[in-house]
């Protein structure tokens, strides 16, 4: 049996092959999801699991060299977004690497994912609570 917290088979296989540079998206309920990556639902019910709740389940396991974030989230959720880049801070640390954190519109967000290896769907259901992560290396 798998040692760390993560047990999700599909998931953990998704981040085990990841490279660096590589992405994966962490997405609300509502964020479409293209046809190319691989499509991860983890939505029970609405807010189960919350998108913060799966950010941190997944950046136990992956080593984060930068983040994507939709410029939005500023405006129409600042809540969220205070406690996505509080997060990122603290994996920052745990990590000892610096974490890039851009920004781009929402229509440009949703075009970059389409790069990701995976779109994982979170049961969030607060506006622009989504992130792209870049896979960087523990060396």
């Amino acid at each position: 049996m798998k040692k760390g917290r993560l047990l999700h088979a599909e998931l953990s296989h998704v981040i085990a092959r990841l490279g660096h540079t590589d992405t994966l998206t962490i997405a609300d309920a509502g964020l479409p999801v293209p046809h190319g990556p691989r499509r991860i639902d983890l939505a029970l019910t609405p807010g189960t699991p919350g998108f913060l709740q799966v950010v941190e389940v997944v950046t136990q396991e992956m080593q984060v060299e930068s983040a994507l974030i939709a410029e939005e989230i500023k405006e129409h959720n600042p809540q969220l977004h205070s406690q996505l880049l509080a997060v990122l801070e603290a994996l920052q640390q745990h990590q000892g690497n610096s974490i890039t954190v851009r920004y781009i519109s929402h229509e440009q967000f949703k075009q970059q994912t389409q790069c990701s290896q995976a779109v994982i769907r979170s049961g969030e259901c607060s506006p622009y609570a989504n992130v792209i992560l870049s896979a960087g290396v523990t060396f």
